[in-house]
């Protein structure tokens, strides 16, 4: 490996809905690529919380990811996270989530809007493609002024669907005094942002948020980011990580963070 540091703070096993492989089989593949660490953080969508009956999914999670860690104590870090998906819009099941386990990481995200299908499901024409990214700022925004979580998960997540598989260009600084403020936002708070590299590997070819967020959010004095593949099979584990700490270095950053009791740890991009 050309890095020291390879820390994948984005992935989803069996416990999440559309994950596919047990925590053991991620934490392996993790182990035998040389990752430095691996934090699972299966889904809690908060808006489905009750109707799904979501606890169950995170209990079981939250089992698997500590035996794990006693499995693999002297080979891997092994940390405990959650993604948050919606918090905002039910603040007590996002509470209620929390209250289950000692969390190393809390991601926070916005899969879709208030009474909206996830983004993946949308139809999208050049018409709609505007106000629907006006109203998903907006309700970003809602998030990061939140202090639930410890790291913004993919910023553009919309555009993985209207740019990467609709085909629609979209300028980002349309947006740009929206996404300023989203990112003034978690500098004012202390918080983490996510560069996602999932879309490496998908059809929109660039890592969520691209370059010019990350360069921006350091511009801004960003100086939290954490890395993640948000791999939902363990073949994908650790997958555009070293891309990414690429990516960081050209935008300035020395270091990346991986977070360990809700503690930012800053790691040397070597």
């Amino acid at each position: 490996m050309k890095y020291r540091f390879i820390s994948d703070s984005h992935t989803h096993s069996e416990c999440s809905f559309d994950g596919n492989d047990s925590v053991i089989m991620m934490c392996e593949q993790a182990s035998g690529t040389g990752l430095y660490s691996i934090t699972i953080t299966d889904h809690c969508e908060c808006h489905e919380y009750y109707a799904n009956n979501v606890r169950s999914d995170i209990e079981r999670s939250l089992r698997d990811i500590s035996r794990a860690r006693a499995m693999y104590s002297d080979r891997l870090r092994v940390y405990t996270g959650i993604e948050l998906g919606q918090p905002t819009q039910d603040v007590k099941a996002a509470q209620e989530a929390l209250s289950l386990g000692n969390y190393d990481f809390v991601l926070g995200s916005l899969h879709n809007l208030r009474g909206e299908q996830d983004f993946y499901f949308l139809e999208y024409t050049k018409d709609n493609a505007d106000a629907l990214l006006r109203r998903y700022f907006t309700e970003m925004l809602e998030l990061a002024q939140q202090d639930m979580f410890d790291s913004l998960a993919h910023l553009d997540y919309p555009l993985r669907y209207i740019t990467g598989n609709s085909g629609i260009s979209v300028r980002c600084k349309d947006y740009q005094e929206m996404i300023d403020e989203i990112l003034k936002t978690l500098v004012r708070n202390e918080k983490a942002m996510e560069v996602n590299t999932s879309g490496i590997r998908q059809v929109i070819g660039r890592t969520l948020p691209g370059i010019e967020m990350i360069q921006r959010f350091r511009e801004l004095g960003g100086k939290y980011i954490t890395l993640g593949s948000d791999a939902h099979r363990w073949g994908d584990i650790g997958s555009g990580i070293e891309y990414g700490l690429e990516l960081l270095s050209r935008c300035g950053y020395t270091h990346f963070t991986v977070y360990d009791r809700r503690e930012p740890h800053l790691l040397p991009i070597t």
